[in-house]
This record gives C-alpha cells, sequence and structure tokens, in this order.
C-alpha cells in the first residue's frame, strides 16, 4: 500500500476511533446506569389470579412479556403458593403504573351492533403513533389467523349501512367498556371490506394512553383477573460488602492482565492496555444506551469480557510478530499483523454474534439479556482491535524513536514458546479421542452418581416473610445465615420486613431460618408467611433458551461449515459439546448450585470455546493451502503448536481476571468464577484434545478429493 494512503486510512481509524470514544464519554457522563435488584433494589408486587393454579400458570407467561414491554430487564417473576405471583421489578420508578398495567385484565373484543365478532387472539401486534391526518396519537392493529378474513368481512358488511347509523360502527372494547366505535370508512367498498391485514384505532388518545393501549393489547389478555395483594419497595438482595469485594476484584484483575500485557509485549502491549480501557468505556455505554440492567453477575460477566477482549490483541502481535521475523520493518509488520489476523477475528466474532443475535431473538428474561450483553462486548472488542488498537500500535511503530530500538516494540521476536517449541502430538488422534472421551463419561458419571443440584430459578422452593420491632440491616441478616450454613439464601429487606427467597426445604429447616433471622435482628423478627414459590425460570422460558441455544450451535455449524469446512465445523461443535458436559459434570461432582448465574458462565463458555477452535482452525486453514498433499495430522499438529502463544497468552489474561474474582468474590458470584476458570480449562483443552482429533478422523474417513483450493491474495506481503 503506498505511504499516502496508508497515513490517509490511519486518519480515517482515528477520527472514527475519536467519534465513537466522543459519544461514549458523553453517555457515560449524562446516562445513569439501570441497577437490577441485587445492586439497587425495586419494588416487589404480589398479585392473585382469580381461577385455579393453570390459570395462574398462564398469567405468569403474560405478566412476563408485559413486563418486558415495560422495558424492564432482569424481573424476577415466580409462582407463590397456589394462585399468587410475585414480580420483583429493579429500579421502577412508577410503581403506581406498573402496578396499572400488570393487573388489567385487557379482555379485548370487537364488536358490531352489540355482537361480539372477533377477540383479541386475533391480533398479533399493536403500536402507538402520532396521528398522520389530525391531532394525537393513534393505535396501529396489526391481525393474524383467520383474522385478516373476518375483519374484511364484517367491514364489507358495516360499509353497506347508511353514515351515521350504529350499523356502519365498529366498537373496539376493553374490559367491557368501548375505547372507540370509529364508523368504517366511505371509501371501503360495500362488501368488499378492509384488506391487508391491519386497522387503525382512533380516538383522539394522547401518547402515553396511546402506547398504554397498545402495551396492553400487544403484550396479550390475562386468561383471569388478578387482584394486586400487596406492594412494597424492597432493598437490594446483595449487601455493600459483596458490591466492594467485586469491584476490588475487577480492579485488581484488570490491572494484573495490563501488567502482563505489558510484560509480554513491552509498548504494543501498553498501547493495548489503552485500548482496552477504551474498549471498556465504549461497551459499558453501549450497554447504557440500550438500557440494559445492571447485575452483579451481568457485571462480572463485563469484566470478564475485559480479559477475553485481550484475545483480539493477542492474535494480531503474534501475527505482527510472524510479519517482523520474515522482514524486519515494524510499521509494515504491525499493518500486515492486523490484516493477517482479520480472518480469525472475523469468524470467532461472527460466530458469537450468530449465537447472540439468535438467543436475543428466540429466547426470553435474563438468557435474552445475555444475548445483549453478548452483542454489544462482541461489537466493542472488535472496534477497540480493529480500530483503537490499530490506529495507536501503527503509529507508534512508524515513529523513528521505536524504528530504531525494536526491542522497545514487543514485536521484534516470536518469543521463546514460538522458538523452541516443536511437536508433533498427532502420531495416534484416537489417543487423544480415548483420553477426552474418559474425561466427558467421568463428568456425565457426577450427573448419575450425585445429581445436579438446580437453583431455586428452576425447581421453585421458599418464601420466608419476617416482621422486626425495628429496622432490619439486610446485611447482618446474609452474613448470619452464611455462618449457618445457608449462603444461598437470598435476601432483600424493606424498612422492619425481610424477606427471603430459597430452594426447597423442609419444616424443620424453615424453622432453623427463621430462627437464625431472628437472632439476627434486634428485638428478634416473627414470621408473618411462608409460602411455597414455583421458579422464575419458567418452563417456556427454558424450552425457549434450548431451542434458542440449539438453533444457534446449528447457525455457527453451517458458518463454519461454509468458511471452511464440514469436518471441522463438526469438529468445533463435538468439542463445544463435550466442554458443556464436563462443565455441568464438575458442578454436580462439587454439589455446587447451578442457577442462573450458572446459566450466564455456561453461555460464556460456549462462546470461549468456539473461538478457542476458531482461532486454530484458521491456521489450519492458512496451513493447508501451502501443504495440501502434505500429512494432515502433521498439519493439525503445526496449527496447534502455532497458535500455543496466544492460547496461553490469552488464558493467563483470563485466568487474572477469574482468579480475583474467585478470591474476592463472594457466594453466586464465587460459583460464577469457579464455573468460568472450568470452562476456561475445559474449552482450551477440548481444541487440542476434542476437535483437532475429531477433523483428523473425519479427514480420514472422508477426504476431500478436490484440488488445491485457491489462496487468497496476500496483501502487501501479508500472510492470510
Amino acid at each position: 500500500m503506498p505511504r499516502d494512503s496508508a497515513r490517509q486510512g490511519l486518519l480515517v481509524r482515528g477520527l472514527i476511533a475519536l467519534g465513537v470514544l466522543v459519544a461514549s464519554a458523553f453517555l457515560l457522563l449524562t446516562t445513569d446506569p439501570r441497577l437490577g435488584l441485587d445492586l439497587r433494589g425495586g419494588t416487589q408486587i404480589v398479585l392473585e389470579a382469580k381461577g385455579d393454579s393453570d390459570a395462574a400458570d398462564r398469567s405468569l407467561e403474560v405478566l412476563r412479556r408485559r413486563v418486558d414491554a415495560l422495558g424492564v430487564a432482569e424481573p424476577v417473576i415466580a409462582r407463590s403458593g397456589e394462585n399468587r405471583i410475585v414480580v420483583e421489578l429493579p429500579g421502577v420508578q412508577d410503581p403506581e403504573e406498573a402496578v396499572k398495567v400488570l393487573g388489567r385484565t385487557a379482555q379485548l373484543t370487537v364488536q358490531r351492533n352489540g355482537q361480539t365478532v372477533m377477540t383479541g387472539e386475533g391480533i398479533s401486534d399493536a403500536t402507538a403513533q402520532r396521528n398522520p391526518q389530525g391531532a394525537g396519537f393513534v393505535v396501529n392493529i396489526q391481525f393474524q389467523g383467520s383474522a385478516p378474513a373476518q375483519w374484511q368481512k364484517v367491514t364489507g358488511e358495516a360499509a353497506c349501512e347508511p353514515s351515521g347509523t350504529p350499523g356502519r360502527q365498529i366498537a373496539f372494547v376493553l374490559d367491557g367498556a368501548p375505547i372507540s366505535s370509529p364508523e368504517v370508512s366511505l371509501d371501503t367498498p360495500c362488501g368488499g371490506g378492509q384488506a391487508g391485514g391491519a386497522t387503525t384505532i382512533t380516538g383522539r388518545f394522547g401518547e402515553a394512553e396511546a402506547k398504554e393501549l397498545a402495551l396492553v393489547i400487544r403484550s396479550g389478555a390475562l386468561p383471569v383477573p388478578v387482584e394486586v395483594i400487596e406492594q412494597r419497595t424492597v432493598g437490594a438482595t446483595l449487601g455493600e460488602e459483596a458490591i466492594e469485594a467485586s469491584a476490588q476484584a475487577a480492579i485488581i484483575g484488570i490491572a494484573l492482565t495490563s501488567v502482563f500485557l505489558m510484560f509480554a509485549y513491552r509498548l504494543a502491549g501498553f498501547l493495548a492496555v489503552v485500548a482496552l480501557i477504551g474498549y471498556a468505556g465504549v461497551s459499558y455505554a453501549g450497554l447504557l444506551a440500550v438500557g440494559a440492567t445492571l447485575t452483579l453477575p451481568g457485571l462480572a460477566g463485563f469484566v470478564l469480557a475485559i480479559g477475553m477482549a485481550v484475545d483480539a490483541n493477542v492474535l494480531i502481535f503474534e501475527r505482527a510478530r510472524e510479519e517482523y521475523k520474515r522482514k524486519p520493518n515494524l510499521r509494515r509488520a504491525s499493518e500486515n499483523g492486523f490484516r493477517g489476523a482479520l480472518s480469525a477475528i472475523a469468524d470467532s466474532n461472527v460466530t458469537t454474534l450468530l449465537a447472540a443475535g439468535l438467543l436475543f431473538w428466540l429466547a426470553t428474561g435474563p438468557v435474552r439479556g445475555f444475548g445483549v450483553t453478548l452483542t454489544i462486548g462482541v461489537l466493542a472488542s472488535m472496534f477497540s482491535a480493529l480500530v483503537l488498537s490499530r490506529v495507536l500500535v501503527v503509529w507508534a511503530m512508524g515513529t523513528r524513536f521505536v524504528a530504531k530500538r525494536p526491542k522497545l516494540s514487543g514485536l521484534h521476536t516470536l518469543g521463546w514458546v514460538r522458538q523452541r517449541l516443536t511437536l508433533v502430538l498427532y502420531r495416534r488422534p484416537s489417543l487423544w479421542l480415548i483420553s477426552a472421551a474418559a474425561v466427558v463419561l467421568v463428568a456425565i458419571t457426577g450427573l448419575f452418581a450425585r445429581g445436579l443440584n438446580l437453583g431455586v430459578e428452576f425447581t421453585g422452593g421458599r418464601m420466608l416473610d419476617f416482621t422486626a420491632g425495628g429496622s432490619v440491616d439486610a446485611g447482618r441478616v446474609r452474613d448470619a445465615l452464611e455462618d449457618a450454613g445457608f449462603a444461598d439464601v437470598v435476601v432483600s429487606s424493606s424498612g422492619t420486613e425481610v424477606s427471603l427467597r430459597t430452594g426447597p426445604i423442609d419444616d424443620a429447616t424453615s424453622s432453623r431460618i427463621g430462627e437464625v433471622v431472628s437472632s439476627a435482628v434486634d428485638g428478634g423478627a416473627r414470621q408473618s408467611s411462608n409460602e411455597l414459590i414455583g421458579p422464575s425460570l419458567s418452563s417456556e422460558l427454558r424450552r425457549n433458551a434450548v431451542i434458542g441455544l440449539a438453533i444457534a450451535v446449528a447457525a455457527q455449524l453451517v458458518y463454519l461449515a461454509v468458511r471452511f469446512d464440514w469436518r471441522l465445523g463438526i469438529a468445533t461443535v463435538l468439542a463445544l459439546l463435550s466442554d458443556v458436559l464436563v462443565l455441568i459434570g464438575v458442578f454436580a461432582w462439587m454439589g455446587k448450585t447451578a442457577d442462573g448465574v450458572f446459566l450466564a458462565a455456561l453461555l460464556t463458555v460456549i462462546g470461549y470455546s468456539v473461538n478457542d477452535s476458531v482461532v486454530v482452525f484458521d491456521r489450519l486453514r492458512e496451513l493447508r493451502g501451502s501443504r495440501f498433499k502434505g500429512s494432515y495430522p502433521d498439519v493439525v499438529s503445526d496449527a496447534v503448536v502455532q497458535t500455543v502463544p496466544r492460547t496461553v497468552n490469552t488464558g493467563i489474561g483470563v485466568l487474572f481476571v477469574l482468579a480475583a474474582l474467585l478470591v474476592l468474590g463472594d457466594g453466586s458470584l464465587a460459583d460464577f468464577a469457579t464455573a468460568l476458570l472450568i470452562g476456561l480449562v475445559a474449552g482450551t483443552a477440548s481444541t487440542v484434545v476434542t476437535a483437532a482429533p475429531i477433523a483428523i478422523w473425519l479427514e480420514s474417513r472422508w477426504p476431500r478429493r478436490a484440488v488445491q483450493q485457491k489462496r487468497p491474495k496476500p496483501a502487501s506481503g501479508a500472510r492470510v
């Protein structure tokens, strides 16, 4: 590339980076974060469904959709007793409005001449927008199923009546009260009706009224009326000590990662740290921009994402080292390093984005929230590595001061590992597969021998309410319960009341918990209620999450088969499945609780596992292009060995963050770190022990018979 073009490209990237950083800084300074129940508290509403247990189950899912429509992320919605539903809304500013929307039965019917001609079940969507033909707002309604034909028939009959007569009116009735009774427009043909499967309610609505009506119609009708039994404000479910410990862990982990990067890559490592700080700001600003609710596990995942964002920089620096060894020119080596690593970075991030997008589209609740957070993290990581880091590194490596001192750059050598490590790994790939199968078998045995200890989100449990003589110190209650062996109990307080949510327990354990709470409160505490609660992760939500994950894995398989080869795609997915089984099995052997936090950790491990395999197979694709007739096991072995520095350096960066979270974090956060540590080791090992040998076995059974594939033209001498 000509020098002038290179400078122009660097300037454009610099301006883009500056614009993104300024916009992110503006969001960080002007937008307050939306904190979850564990960090801030919120509103707790107890509803009672006027019906049987089945009606309460159906009402729960409708309420979940309404909460999502309210813009509240990460809510807690669970059955309590026979027909009660507990809804906890983090950081809700207007509890009265939430109660108003949640409690409406919203039985919508369409009537003509007093007769119901259509029900709300025929409506697929409803949106509010400003009236394009006058003042106020209107509600646009979309029909589904047989409703469009039914609507056309009704409007065709009404259009035959004289204007101004009741027979020409069609009324939309909500909860028995007409909300709009418009006449069918004069341009509607008699007998022809309105086709197209849509209509508009025009009732001179205000903006808030139109949005509320559209929300209730869109989210669905409650099958039975519900009554608000209780409404109260609750405090954070985590104490200040836990939050402070998590913040300390984040700072220490990121600091250690930064020191390691600078030790391994010197000046380039320092510039990567600067880019990672920019990544943290951009990613956090993105979460604020979409209004994501920040919970402690979410923040822990955000901190972990900073550690994992090191991966792209490590890939680039290792590639730049190879380019410098071939031709000692720091600026050109760094430029070609970015170009050469682009393929691996793009493939690994696209597979992650596929999973995140499908989880957001198909799942609900916390799984959908994870998809949002993951998407923002991936996009911010790509910006940090491919734009911000590139501007800093290429500019610095092009200065005379650094050019005269190549050892300062950190890119002047392949490193100790690459210079001395020469291994042939896959002379007998079957032995690797036998070892991997043995590890998976031992892990699966844990599920049968000890069983997986599912958390209250999956199994339900009990909700215990206590009333004290004075104000309640929730932190003191948490400490007392933890000392008594009840570390998994979720505690929230409101004035003189304290509420506990625990897994399935017997009456004796319930009494013991009551004694602990009473001893931790000045003046004692009296139990006011003890009710069974259902799982907050309902069967529908779990089913949708599994379906979304299965489709996401299938999409990744298709993408990898297109970008690489179907053999490598299958090998990657099988390695991913082995990681999942190992993580679940080890948690079963350890007796750890598999709760919502564990689910987030499991999804993170899946993304990490795919990324690790993609990096190795990207190098395999490159080596295969130049050694098509060589021994395939030897080529695979070389691909694994050549990516060892990336694997080790990235793993160490993530390890520092997780170790800090494990040592300083408490309870569920420590379990989160434990799950990710297990997943980190399993994901790294499975690429070598499972994915690569499976790829070799598939190649031996179904060898490629095509001629050598065309290799992409290298850009400016870069190896692609």
